[in-house]
């Protein structure tokens, strides 16, 4: 599959804008249904702003959400950071959880499954979960899965079925890249029906893949979309090509129509569907007098735990900072000796303290080598890789001294420092430092209230942008 030069994007131009929010305007007036996400990393709110994050899933917490004066709300499942049979047994709770308080409340929803851009994840797994208990404890049937990884703030567009990653001026075929040679998630295919066809071991097959073209988005085929959509059956797949914003709201525009008209689908998506779906405005980036309080003192620190190439080169790029800054490396290598990781936290915990007391900056970083094990078990794998993240995000947990702003580099590792290290049980999403990159403000209840938390994606940004923030909160 080639690899597209990044104006070729230029060759599809979005229809009238105006036509377009018109049309995507009064489509979300007929949406009266509350927006459920259940986020398998801390990511996937790197498109809204002013919206709630809850890191739990038991009745009480679900029935906030959609109490809820917004039209959306997130769940944090991290379940990207899960055992495959961990993460069946969490979405079967979610499910029933769910229905349970639909039915109690009297409102109804639309699930949207938030992952990777780069299609990472349990899946199947965690939408074919959904679907069977969902419909195992209510009358609502699916009648199709939707699969949407539009990203433009980090870089992928989805044309001709195939999804890219853009690089440099490059637009490379997912399955081309990194992302695809994951050791727990990845996989071959970048045509989308074919990956669904690859992840589902041929139960789905790519040749009965819905596919909704750029021409019919860019046309504002707003009735022919409908068409296509009411036609699915079976929790048949439906592929949306996208290549902008605009792509996307015409496409919700369609599938309010077709939900209007009785039918019941489900996404798979990355941040883009939430924020149209969800109605949620444009914002302006955050500013440091929106985040660091007049007067602080304290230095911040930075954990990387990705290793993905983009990570490594940002981190390269973090160390020509002109700010006051301790490096740290954290060695994970140890997981395989007795005590090792522990040792190896209390070390640099009590210099990642003493450091931030004097107000300079701390980047605490594993080793740029990563940790695999010799084994094809991906669940082992994954349960090492857990192991390793316990460790690093245990260092924020065991803090004495509250840093002026806490950046975590990578999804798993931004996961467990936000509800582990943390503790927070609720977040407000502020909205985000730089495209793609949110922030959230920690609840009363969390270790350090009131702070500004910035998860930072480890496949997002350009070289500079970890340097740029700290700069920017220093």
């Amino acid at each position: 599959m080639d690899v597209l030069s990044f104006d070729t994007l230029k060759h599809y131009p979005d229809a009238d804008p105006q036509k377009v929010e018109a049309l995507y305007q009064e489509a979300l007036k007929k949406l009266n249904r509350k927006i459920v996400v259940l986020d398998d990393d801390p990511t996937g709110v790197q498109t809204v702003h002013d919206i709630f994050v809850y890191t739990s899933w038991d009745e009480e917490t679900i029935t906030k959400g959609f109490l809820d004066p917004h039209r959306i709300f997130f769940v944090l499942t991290n379940s990207r950071g899960f055992t495959s049979d961990y993460t069946r047994q969490v979405h079967e709770d979610i499910a029933v959880t769910l229905e349970k308080v639909s039915q109690k409340t009297g409102i109804d929803y639309i699930l949207i499954s938030r992952s990777d851009s780069t299609m990472r994840g349990h899946y199947p797994l965690e939408t074919a979960t959904l679907r069977a208990k969902i419909e195992e404890n209510s009358p609502r049937h699916f009648d199709g899965e939707i699969m949407a990884p539009f990203f433009m703030e980090g870089g992928r567009y989805t044309l001709g079925n195939v999804h890219y990653v853009k690089e440099g001026q490059n637009l490379v075929p997912a399955g081309q890249t990194e992302f695809a040679k994951d050791k727990t998630f990845g996989y071959v295919s970048s045509n989308i029906g074919e990956y669904i066809e690859e992840k589902t071991k041929g139960e789905y097959r790519a040749e009965d893949t819905t596919f909704i073209t750029l021409e019919e988005l860019k046309s504002l085929d707003v009735e022919g979309i409908t068409q296509k959509l009411l036609a699915v059956e079976n929790f048949g797949k439906v592929v949306v090509n996208a290549i902008s914003y605009a792509d996307i709201k015409v496409f919700c525009a369609a599938f309010i129509a077709a939900v209007a008209q009785g039918k019941e689908l489900m996404f798979r998506s990355a941040a883009a569907i939430p924020k149209i779906l969800g109605g949620v405005s444009d914002v302006s980036l955050l500013t440091k007098n929106q985040l660091i309080e007049e007067g602080e003192q304290n230095g911040g620190i930075v954990l990387i735990g990705s290793h993905v190439n983009k990570t490594t080169q940002q981190f390269e790029a973090l160390k020509n900072t002109q700010q006051p800054m301790e490096f740290i490396e954290f060695n994970q290598h140890l997981v395989l000796q007795e005590n090792g990781l522990e040792n190896e936290v209390e070390r640099v915990i009590a210099l990642a303290d003493e450091k931030i007391r004097t107000g300079k900056n701390v980047v605490v970083y594993t080793r740029r080598d990563r940790f695999d094990l010799d084994s094809k078990d991906k669940d082992k794998q994954l349960e090492v890789s857990v192991r390793i993240s316990d460790a690093v995000t245990s260092i924020i947990g065991k803090l004495e001294v509250k840093p002026r702003f806490i950046i975590a580099k990578g999804g798993i590792t931004s996961s467990d420092v936000g509800t582990k290290a943390l503790r927070v049980k609720k977040a407000l999403v502020m909205g985000q430092i730089k495209p793609g990159i949110p922030v959230w403000m920690t609840g009363e209840d969390s270790k350090f209230p009131k702070m500004p938390y910035i998860i930072f994606p480890g496949n997002v940004g350009e070289i500079d942008t970890l340097k740029e923030i700290v700069d920017l909160l220093s």
